[in-house]
């Protein structure tokens, strides 16, 4: 599929999830508007402290950042991931940037991370993943992060680049807002962009295998694995780490009660070494 048809079809259908009230904050549609436009807790970087825990528990962090920690155990799932200090990794359709302020604080002032997003997440809801993207880079808040306003395709430039990758809460948009051939565009793209050996983190709400995952906004982790492995990836772990048992996975995500606390798989591939 061409890459402006792309771009089209994912347009389009973001604009029917919005008018149906569907916008994904949990996943790379456009955080709350509130947040979206809130500014920094605070104008610069906070001191080095010891370990991430310290880092994420300062008084630096973009407002309301941290009270999504308890659902999205950032310090585990890095842990899991084995990102750390002095990486370079790549935070894929990063919306407004949460997980980027956390990688950002993971791998340190020795390390990097760029925050990649396709035009169509950057155009959700009038911008806002854009302008909230700008305003918590604003003043030199995060020095090591760069942004990448880029469509799958176009990412070739930035072959062999990456320790890490990352993709919080959006393989089911590629490939249910896009296509099949759109997911593994994207999932051919990140394998493209990682060093040899390198690591990439997949999280997302887990779909019944016969589940109308389209309109539940998930996707069956079986599949995600099968794309992956299709891509050259190897599977290194998964883990249960946001797992929630009293999900079963018929109610869409953004269901009362159950928004941000939704049955979540992660995933641990790896990129051959050559």
């Amino acid at each position: 599929m061409k890459n402006k048809n792309l771009l089209a079809i994912f347009l389009a259908t973001a604009v029917l999830s919005g008018a149906c009230g569907g916008s994904e904050a949990e996943a790379p549609a456009a955080e709350p508007a509130a947040e979206a436009v809130a500014e920094p807790a605070a104008s610069g970087p906070a001191s080095e402290p010891a370990d991430l825990s310290s880092k994420l528990a300062g008084d630096t962090r973009f407002e309301g950042d941290s009270a999504r920690d308890a659902g999205r155990r950032p310090v585990e799932v890095l842990g899991f991931l084995g990102i750390g200090p002095g990486m370079a990794v790549i935070d894929l359709m990063a919306a407004s940037g949460w997980y980027t302020e956390v990688l950002s604080n993971a791998v340190g002032e020795d390390g990097s991370v760029v925050a990649q997003n396709p035009e169509w997440i950057l155009a959700f809801r009038e911008r806002s993943n854009d302008k909230a993207l700008n305003t918590r880079m604003a003043d030199g808040r995060l020095p090591n992060v760069t942004r990448l306003d880029i469509e799958y395709a176009d990412m070739g430039a930035d072959t062999g680049s990456y320790d890490a990758a990352i993709s919080a809460l959006n393989i089911h948009d590629a490939y249910y807002l896009g296509s099949p051939e759109a997911a593994a565009e994207f999932l051919a793209a990140v394998h493209s962009v990682l060093k040899p050996g390198g690591v990439f983190g997949i999280i997302d709400h887990v779909g019944n295998p016969d589940g109308d995952n389209n309109s539940l906004h998930r996707i069956d982790p079986a599949l995600t694995i099968e794309m992956a492995t299709a891509a050259g990836f190897a599977v290194e772990g998964e883990s249960d780490l946001l797992a929630n048992p009293d999900d079963d996975h018929t109610q869409s995500v953004f269901s009362e009660g159950l928004r941000g606390n939704t049955d979540r798989f992660l995933l641990k591939l790896r990129k051959p070494a050559e």
